[in-house]
């Protein structure tokens, strides 16, 4: 019952990084906004190092390396799939791949549920589609291109839980310190290569608000990876991978609530089943 309760608080706190995200990649590009994200998440990673006590190794650096390519794969992918659109497709194609690779993965290692755990699972998972459909939009086939970034997109979000339940259970925030260092040396080099791209053009400037947004999207990040980190400790990989899905939940209701942006009633009935869900599997 601990995971779930950190796993849905981790999940809502992702949904809050990716508003803040969101926002800030308004004002700059969603490369610098996630550089920015790394560096400031990486800052409250190291305090947390500081004060939790932390154990480095080959295991650690090889699992977090190999988490934080996923995680930087991911980001590019995303961005360019719901890019492509169309999103109401493609979204819940990419959050299913995200749960459904560690759900197997958990399986194959001999991960066993409880009746009601299984039952929570698949409630979980239709919750993942109905929370990220947004209705209303014309009826556009995905590409076949769209359709493989969302596809590679999901592959890569399940390889990033998947990795970090690969660490030592006494390496405390040390993976995810390493995750974050990866990251930030791989959108580094994007940035590089998107500067010397456009060589000759005045550079775009960033607010401080722009920058505030950014540093809120890594603080939320780094302090959702740790508590996922946290359940995936005490929990089954199965179970949080569903529950990480449903981060989309937490950014549609700020979404409401600070932007006033409607929620449809399918996303509606999405979050109750998603209630419904962490409760079955709280019992399990």
């Amino acid at each position: 019952m601990l995971s779930v309760a950190l796993a849905l608080a981790g999940s809502v706190i992702y949904g809050a990084s990716d508003f803040f995200g969101g926002l800030a990649a308004r004002g700059t590009s969603a490369v610098r906004v996630t550089l920015i994200n790394s560096i400031a998440g990486l800052a409250v990673l190291v305090v947390a190092a500081l004060v939790l006590p932390s154990r480095w190794g080959a295991p650690v650096l090889l699992w977090g390396v190999l988490a934080g390519v996923c995680g930087a794969v991911a980001l590019v992918l995303l961005y360019a799939c719901l890019a492509l659109g169309p999103m109401s497709i493609l979204s819940p194609i990419l959050a299913l791949v995200a749960a459904v690779i560690p759900i197997t993965v958990g399986f194959v290692r001999g991960e066993r549920l409880s009746g009601l755990g299984y039952l929570g699972l698949a409630i979980g998972l239709l919750a993942i589609v109905l929370i990220c459909l947004v209705p209303g939009e014309r009826a556009v086939r995905p590409s076949p291109r769209g359709l493989l970034m969302a596809v590679g997109a999901g592959v890569a979000i399940g390889g990033y839980l998947v990795f970090i339940d690969l660490t030592p259970p006494d390496s405390g925030p040390a993976p995810l310190l390493v995750t974050f260092v990866v990251t930030g040396i791989v959108m580094s080099v994007a940035l590089l290569g998107q500067r010397l791209a456009r060589r000759g053009t005045p550079r775009p400037t960033i607010t401080r608000v722009t920058v505030g947004f950014a540093v809120l999207c890594g603080v939320t990040d780094a302090a959702a990876a740790f508590l996922f980190l946290l359940a995936l400790r005490m929990g089954e990989l199965s179970i949080v991978s569903v529950l990480n899905a449903l981060a989309p939940a937490g950014t549609i209701v700020l979404a409401a609530v600070v932007l006033r942006e409607r929620i449809a009633p399918v996303q509606w009935m999405g979050l109750a089943v998603a209630l419904v869900a962490a409760v079955l599997l709280a019992l399990a």
